[in-house]
């Protein structure tokens, strides 16, 4: 029986390589969790275009044992570290207000049980931040800044459609859940916005940031700018990746994909400045449709770069650090 193995495990396994899946555990409800802690919210049917983005908690787990421990940038490996994945919150069959209830009631539950954890949410579509937030505001004292990566505003009306996708941060201003400025948009792209919205952004005080400002400062200058005028602000960051923010040429599967969007390297120098900002508390990621994507390129991205936060929570000091 020594070459029978578990289904689902590494196809070749080499004695000196730990796949990034091997350092998840899943959560059995008994433990205090401090660290990462994966929470799926699969979520879609609140999308106002075609989305699969439901599948994707799954997917990007799958998408952990391409990748190793090991950061070769930092020389540091993460196979002693372990994230904790709660699993998925249930879903109801047809009705998305009470979907967005258990979203709220079942975080708000997790986050004043473990306040130590740092919950990385899978969704799920753009919607899932609003109950998301609301439920940090429950359990978690203080004023909240959001850093919103996006190539939307995500500030559509509420009476057209009710609360979509497109919704979530005009629900959480007029809810009175966030200020907004202290809410700052990174990405914003030419022609996927209307002019309304943009207004209605900037008549509220929201901090935007478009592609050709990123071109122009640069992505770190920027987000420099932001943590630190957010940093005298509020108490916590909560950050919210949507991936459309990126090109389409590296995120297909996303279903508002489009052109003229950031490429790999800004969004890797995004994630490894925030995850060294000590009021930096969360971060979703949102918006992929594994049916549309091309050999999981968009659910890759995603998974390398929790990696990529985690690399950067758990970095070492500096005096710990290789010559």
């Amino acid at each position: 029986m020594q070459y029978l193995k578990r289904a689902g495990t590494a196809l070749f396994k080499d004695t000196h390589v730990t796949k990034a899946n091997e350092i998840i555990e899943n959560w059995d409800q008994s433990q205090i969790i401090v660290g990462i802690g994966l929470l799926g919210v699969p979520l879609s049917k609140s999308s106002i275009s075609h989305s699969g983005a439901y599948l994707s908690p799954q997917a990007i787990r799958k998408c952990f044992s391409s990748f190793t421990t090991y950061s070769i940038e930092d020389d540091h490996d993460l196979r002693n570290y372990l994230l904790t994945d709660l699993g998925d919150i249930e879903m109801h069959v047809t009705d998305i207000k009470d979907s967005y209830s258990r979203i709220e009631s079942t975080l708000t539950a997790i986050l004043s049980k473990h306040n130590q954890m740092f919950p990385v949410i899978l969704g799920g579509d753009h919607s899932i931040t609003a109950p998301c937030l609301k439920a940090f505001a429950a359990a978690r004292e203080g004023r909240i800044g959001v850093i919103q990566f996006d190539a939307h505003h995500d500030l559509r009306n509420l009476t057209d459609g009710g609360p979509t996708n497109g919704t979530p941060f005009r629900s959480l201003l007029e809810s009175g859940t966030i200020k907004g400025d202290h809410l700052f948009q990174i990405g914003l792209r030419n022609f996927a916005n209307a002019k309304d919205y943009t207004k209605f952004g900037r008549d509220n005080g929201v901090n935007i940031f478009t592609m050709d400002d990123i071109r122009e400062k640069g992505i770190k200058t920027i987000l420099e700018n932001c943590l630190l005028e957010l940093e005298g602000k509020v108490d916590s960051i909560y950050v919210s990746l949507d991936m459309d923010v990126m090109d389409q040429a590296f995120a297909p599967g996303c279903p508002a994909f489009g052109p003229d969007g950031m490429d790999v390297q800004m969004l890797k120098t995004a994630i490894k400045m925030i995850s060294r900002h000590e009021k930096v508390v969360a971060l979703d990621i949102v918006e992929i449709d594994p049916t549309l994507d091309f050999r999981d390129m968009t659910s890759r991205l995603a998974a390398f770069m929790i990696l990529t936060l985690v690399s950067g929570l758990h970095r070492p000091k500096d005096d710990e650090l290789p010559m």
